[in-house]
């Protein structure tokens, strides 16, 4: 899967794996730590803010979606910074520590306020880690043609990160020895309980991406080439054909993703209607990961020979219907197969849009250019669990669903009338913006 990927970019994707593992460890152990009663929410449970009354649930998704928006939005400064200097990896070094920090952090916070300001300093150090390291991988790629296949293996590892953590998390948190009740681990005769025990993991994670980077990953002299150039986020394209691609493409990853997130939300719903187990739940809601850890590789080297923008048009194309159906069928093994195929479309945008991006960003600094997807990717995964909860709530099971479908039809739309081919299918070489 992975021969004859450069080493810094595996590197670089174990990193990111290792990364990704900790960060969804604590989206599941989060909520059972401060519904656990370890966390003081005396005072802020019942109040009113702006007339909403404040319950647990809420103050729960506040912790959580405060890491994704922080995240997303310090990412286009970050990129910036870390073209205008060169130095992604001091960027990326800066943030696992931040992120370590505020994992270490939690077993000694009681207060609610002090366990939402560590989620907020491990978002910031995201916003480091995330467009340094991705820029890192578009820096290293020696020609275009290798650019969609090294995407797909860094998207791949950090997905087996991301979709298999919480699997590890729930071990860790239910596993070990009962003591009155409590799960502990004896660590060298030390009792360490289950929540302590994520929160390791979590700091692990940091710690083992820190020590890769550090010893294994240097700055390419291509990164300070950037510190000279116009470093804006354009929204129109330059030579006056309507809008930016990378733009347009930051458009269709933020409503791809939302439609990612619509899912997880509804777990109570879906399995009511579908009469299915937790189990099979979460097999529906890891269906989408899996099929992006098989098929990124592949597609983003094909992306290298054949061209990026075929694949993000028919990823939209397969997007739509498999959002739609989510939202009518009533068997659970075809709920599994939507989201298998939902999957699909991810995987058929994603990598390829990284490289479509990555191919331009030779123009305008890899930091800046990739951040506007990556950034993009983290808003749709923080607005969608939002939305699709008023969307039910507004509607009817089926509301959030056929909503994903016209935004991933929008998405088409503009990607298919916006966004231009970067590789001729001779050569692999760059060509300035053509038009198919």
């Amino acid at each position: 899967m992975v021969l004859g990927t450069d080493t810094r970019v595996l590197t670089l994707a174990f990193a990111r794996m290792a990364d990704a593992l900790g960060n969804s460890f604590l989206i599941i152990v989060l909520p059972l730590y401060i519904a656990s009663g370890q966390v003081t929410l005396t005072g802020i449970v019942g109040s009113e803010l702006f007339g909403f009354v404040l319950r647990e649930e809420t103050l729960i998704g506040l912790v959580l979606s405060l890491f994704g928006l922080l995240n997303s939005f310090g990412q286009p400064f970050t990129g910036r910074l870390s073209d205008r200097t060169g130095r992604r990896r001091a960027f990326v070094l800066t943030g696992l520590v931040l992120f370590a920090i505020g994992s270490a952090a939690y077993p000694f916070l009681s207060s609610y306020w002090a366990v939402l300001g560590a989620r907020a300093f491990q978002g910031i150090g995201a916003a480091f880690t995330i467009p340094a390291t991705i820029a890192l991988v578009n820096d290293y790629a020696e020609s275009d043609s290798e650019r969609g296949g090294n995407f797909g293996v860094f998207n791949t590892f950090r997905l087996i990160g991301f979709g298999f953590g919480p699997i590890v998390a729930g071990i860790v948190i239910t596993g070990g020895l009962a003591a009155e009740g409590v799960v502990v681990y004896d660590l060298f005769g030390t009792a360490l309980s289950g929540f302590n025990a994520a929160f390791a993991v979590a700091v692990g994670g940091a710690l083992l991406s820190f020590v890769l980077v550090a010893v294994l990953i240097s700055d390419p002299p291509v990164a300070a080439d950037a510190a000279s150039k116009d470093l804006s986020i354009a929204v129109m394209d330059p030579d006056g054909r309507g809008l930016d691609s990378v733009f347009v493409l930051g458009i269709g990853t933020f409503l791809m993703a939302t439609t990612i997130a619509l899912f997880a939300t509804l777990e109570g719903p879906i399995r009511m209607r579908l009469d299915e187990s937790t189990f099979m739940f979460s097999v529906q809601f890891a269906a989408v990961v899996i099929a992006n850890v098989l098929l990124q590789v592949p597609i983003g080297r094909a992306s290298d020979r054949i061209g990026r923008r075929p694949f993000v048009v028919a990823g939209f194309v397969v997007l739509v219907p498999a959002v739609f159906a989510q939202g009518v069928v009533t068997d659970p093994w075809l709920m599994l197969a939507a989201r298998f195929v939902q999957g699909i479309a991810v995987a058929l945008v994603f990598a390829p849009s990284l490289a479509l991006a990555g191919d331009l960003a030779g123009e305008r600094g890899s930091g800046t250019t990739l951040s506007v997807l990556t950034m993009a990717f983290g808003l749709g995964v923080a607005v969608g669990p939002l939305a699709s909860g008023v969307l039910f709530n507004l509607g009817g099971f089926s509301t959030p669903f056929t909503v994903g479908a016209v935004l991933a039809l929008v998405a088409l739309v503009l990607t298919y009338t916006q966004v231009s081919e970067t590789l001729t299918e001779a050569d692999g070489r760059v060509e300035p913006n053509p038009q198919d």
